[in-house]
């Protein structure tokens, strides 16, 4: 199993000191990729769930990309149609060339309705706009002479460079664990990347994955999760989770054996989003978990 470290792009230890130093620790310490977040305003009603400050996901991980030489780049999840399709295909393959080829897109349709009305995004639309924009980013990627008419982007008689450095792009990973983004999974997906789900709807939706794309004559995409994790000391209690669904908590060796369990249900890249009150302790428990938990479970 591959486990990565998520990079407090968003919340309280939003800053870009925090950042550089999450980003160049986490390759140090052997982790395989970073991972950022993806919001552009914060509606007043959910400043509990992402703080005040958002770092641009992309700009991110450019940043990351220049600090470190080895880890993957990822976005977990990079909400799809908050942007103009051509303008994202561009920073995405950018990203990828101008790094050598370490991007993951995780991808969503997003769920704040607020958000995406400030942004003149139609909540209703936002699945048909997302898979319009995926179809629309990969002919701009993979085409030599790109041509795209849909409802949301049209484009024709242009030259579109730098293309990804990965071919034919980089993998897509799709983010939720709705029937729609299943459905999305199998029709654009290299992976399934869902947040802090437990066990049993993993293995649900991986039935439900692996069924589709027999009807689709694919080979199922693999499993892959983003997890708040927090390792404790004895006696000490879990936090809240910044997210709704199951925190990954517990001294060492149980978080072994819960790991151990991610990986029967099929997890084979683990996110890791670490519940620290400040950098200095997130950079603790990176360290611990790559000390203490990361060779029980490789």
């Amino acid at each position: 199993m591959e486990v990565g470290v998520w990079i407090p792009n968003c919340r309280h230890l939003a800053t870009a000191e925090v950042i550089r130093t999450t980003a160049v620790r986490a390759e140090q310490l052997g982790y395989d990729s970073v991972w950022v977040s993806d919001h552009v305003v914060v509606p007043r009603e959910n400043i509990k769930n992402f703080g005040e400050t958002i770092f641009d996901p992309l700009v991110t991980l450019g940043v990351a990309a220049g600090a470190t030489s080895r880890v993957k780049l990822g976005t977990t999840v990079l909400i799809v149609p908050y942007r103009n399709a051509v303008v994202m295909a561009k920073m995405v393959s950018s990203l990828d060339a101008l790094s050598g080829g370490r991007v993951v897109l995780g991808v969503g349709a997003g769920w704040v309705a607020a958000e995406s009305a400030m942004l003149g995004v139609p909540f209703k639309e936002r699945g048909a706009m997302t898979d319009e924009h995926l179809r629309a980013m990969q002919e701009l990627w993979t085409s030599a002479k790109p041509s795209f008419a849909g409802t949301y982007t049209r484009f024709d008689n242009l030259v579109f460079e730098p293309k990804p450095v990965q071919k034919p792009h980089p993998p897509i990973w799709v983010g939720g664990h709705s029937q729609a983004a299943l459905r999305r999974t199998v029709r654009f997906g290299a992976a399934w990347h869902p947040i802090n789900r437990p066990p049993e709807e993993l293995r649900a939706g991986r039935a439900e994955i692996a069924r589709l794309s027999r009807e689709q004559g694919r080979a199922a995409p693999a499993l892959t999760l983003r997890n708040d994790v927090r390792i404790l000391r004895a006696g000490e209690s879990a936090p809240a989770s910044t997210h709704a669904g199951r925190v990954l908590a517990g001294e060492p060796a149980a978080l072994v054996e819960q790991i151990h369990e991610l990986a029967e249900c099929g997890v084979e890249h683990l996110v890791l989003e670490f519940l620290a009150a400040d950098g200095r302790e997130l950079e603790a428990q990176m360290a611990l978990f790559a000390e203490r938990v990361r060779p029980r479970v490789a």
